[in-house]
């Protein structure tokens, strides 16, 4: 069987705009639940200022411990400048994300730069982080379409890709910021971008806001995409776009892309002690579309005892 990549971005992405405070320890227990479920990468905080997002204000005391705990998990933690990744640098951190917005309004509203002095930010952080020997994946954020600007023009978008790509960062994350994109036109830019970036560089990135995530993750996977960012449960949500149902959830991608053929070396049962888990920790319901059916027939019975969320 052919193999899928996953990166479950629930621990940074799905957490950091909870209204819920969520500790260390619990941050560090799901994080343990993904590593028993079979995840191999996951982006696991943020090194940004505190007064920013509160939510990643631990992350130097997580990092390390996620790193002790786990040397097999590769450990992504999202930078915003150089001064957090000379802080994730102290920290040990060998493999960082950055973030560069596609359209002009969305770097504006959300790091006030000029489209083109994030583009010169995200070089200077992908140059120093290769002088740090520390790996790096940059997302090109509302790759399709902008909560401000509508459609981002996908000529941009190309040439975005491969600027990150000639700067030499390892992976580039076509991100559905908002999640408002459909599968001809995920195939559409997939298939444009991949004319210039090798398709096993670039990652996939999906939000759920209008129930079309996985199969736009069917359309990747026929453009030859194969490493996605997912994240457990659909946690996330988008600021952006208020109501949305968040990233596309792991179960959902990983009981696609299984029951298509593909390996994904994830176990469902256990990705659903990781759903519970996050549930107790948000007090909220959480689960993709397919966690009714997980729940009836890959686990007869689910139950938020802490009891049962040991191995």
């Amino acid at each position: 069987m052919e193999r899928i990549y996953i990166t479950d971005v629930a621990p940074r992405d799905g957490l950091q705009n909870q209204s819920v405070a969520v500790s260390t320890e619990d941050k560090f227990t799901l994080i343990s639940k993904l590593v028993e479920a079979g995840i191999e990468n996951a982006e696991v905080t943020s090194f940004v200022s505190p007064k920013a997002v509160p939510m990643m204000s631990d992350a130097a005391e997580l990092f390390p411990k996620v790193q002790g705990a786990f040397p097999q998990l590769n450990s992504f933690v999202l930078v915003p400048n150089l001064k957090g990744l000379e802080k994730a640098y102290e920290a040990g951190v060998k493999e960082v994300a950055f973030v560069l917005c596609a359209t002009e309004t969305m770097n504006q509203k959300n790091i006030n730069m000029s489209l083109a002095q994030a583009i010169e930010s995200t070089l200077q952080l992908i140059e120093e982080s290769k002088r740090l020997n520390i790996r790096s994946r940059t997302y090109i954020s509302v790759a399709f379409d902008c909560p401000y600007e509508g459609e981002t023009p996908l000529p941009r978008v190309v040439e975005l890709a491969k600027k990150v790509y000639e700067a030499g960062t390892d992976q580039i994350v076509i991100a559905d910021t908002i999640g408002s994109a459909a599968p001809a036109q995920v195939t559409e830019r997939l298939n444009e971008i991949l004319k210039y970036i090798p398709v096993e560089k670039t990652v996939i990135h999906l939000h759920d806001t209008r129930g079309m995530a996985v199969a736009n993750a069917w359309a990747a996977l026929q453009c030859g995409i194969r490493w996605f960012d997912a994240s457990v449960g659909g946690i996330g949500g988008c600021p952006f776009a208020p109501g949305a149902a968040g990233n596309m959830a792991t179960e959902d991608l990983v009981l696609m892309a299984e029951q298509s053929g593909f390996d994904t070396g994830i176990s469902l049962e256990k990705l659903l002690y990781a759903v519970d888990h996050a549930q107790q920790v948000l007090d909220k319901t959480l689960g993709g579309g397919s966690i009714k059916w997980l729940r009836q027939n890959v686990r007869a019975t689910t139950t938020l005892n802490p009891k049962t969320l040991n191995f």
